[in-house]
């Protein structure tokens, strides 16, 4: 009995000194357990020393599969319709990464393959002054757009929608709200939500001359410059602008967003039909016009839930309009 005690004891003394060793080895224990269940134990456990020849042959055979594995990179472009469509980054295999993965596994286990993105030639800001009204179509991104020149009452439960949900929106300011509301947008903006320009008095921006446009633009975008705002968009007011227009935000480096879906919450719609607007139009890429309206308050939750349980990832505009992958959910593809 003492005998067969020692034995036990003897191989799990070995057992968590291995542990442990690699452990220091892969980081943590949480990232070694989750690599154990990824991985079959002889994987984990075993590393091979390859011959100089084994060794050439599993790197012929990581090149040669990389030129079946390898995504081209979408190049931003324009649409009859659409005007400004933003590219979708490629994938491809990185050799040297992938070839210190595999080279200490054991002969004939599956090869696992290490990914970076590959940014397209033609970016969204090579194209010139054009409107944008939507994401590219393989990304499954949709962008939520809030334009608040009014409604306060609402956005405090707005917000807490978007906090529960764990998800970011993009706020479009008045200027002369932004100005009387400074608290209220500081909340916003220090709970992780972009922040962008509306104009200062929500005008209509096509019957204004170039200097009133100009005007209108910057002096709400000296307002964000004062909340440390990097802004990159304009969303003119109810969508009203002309060539002008979008050249004048070009100037002072913004790119001119409208929308895909508009909910026509200021009609004050119910949820049932605000949802069905939804429903009928939602697409890869898409641009979702709201404001803080008892309407969007009451569906935003539901809108949510709706855009997930599809499979899209409801974020800012930044997020939707940039050319960076969405995380491939593909067993073994690691992605740096």
């Amino acid at each position: 009995m003492n005998r067969t005690w020692w034995k036990r004891a003897s191989f799990i003394a070995a057992s968590m000194l291995m542990l442990a060793v690699l452990v220091k080895m892969n980081g943590n224990i949480s990232s070694f357990m989750q690599h154990i269940k990824e991985q079959d134990a002889v994987y984990t456990f075993v590393q091979v020393n390859r011959s100089d020849s084994e060794k050439a042959e599993l790197l012929k055979q990581i090149k040669e599969e990389a030129e079946k594995l390898r995504v081209e990179p979408i190049n931003a472009r324009i649409d009859r319709v659409y005007k400004a469509i933003p590219g979708y980054n490629g994938l491809e295999v990185d050799i040297d990464a992938t070839y210190e993965l595999n080279v200490n596994t054991v002969r004939g286990a599956q090869l696992r393959f290490i990914y970076r993105e590959v940014e397209p030639a033609v970016q969204l800001e090579d194209l010139g002054s054009y409107p944008i009204y939507k994401g590219n179509p393989e990304k499954r991104s949709v962008a939520l757009m809030i334009n608040v020149a009014w409604g306060n009452e609402y956005l405090d439960s707005i917000l807490n929608t978007l906090k529960t949900e764990d998800v970011k929106a993009t706020f479009f300011f008045d200027g002369s709200w932004l100005s009387k509301n400074k608290e209220l947008a500081l909340r916003i903006q220090q709970e992780g939500h972009e922040i962008s320009n509306h104009a200062y008095s929500h005008p209509d921006m096509a019957t204004l001359s170039r200097s009133e446009q100009q005007r209108q633009i910057v002096k709400t975008e000296q307002l964000l410059k004062e909340m440390n705002v990097n802004n990159q968009w304009f969303a003119p007011p109810s969508g009203s602008f002309n060539a002008t227009t979008v050249q004048v935000a070009r100037e002072q480096g913004l790119l001119t967003v409208l929308w895909t879906i508009d909910t026509i919450d200021w009609r004050n719609p119910t949820s049932d039909q605000v949802m069905a607007r939804i429903k009928s139009n939602l697409e890869p890429g898409a641009m979702i016009l709201m404001h803080p309206t008892a309407a969007t308050e009451q569906t935003l939750p539901m809108m949510i839930q709706y855009m997930k349980e599809k499979g899209y990832i409801p974020g800012t505009v930044a997020h939707t309009l940039s050319s960076e992958r969405l995380h491939d959910a593909v067993e073994g593809v690691d992605i740096f």
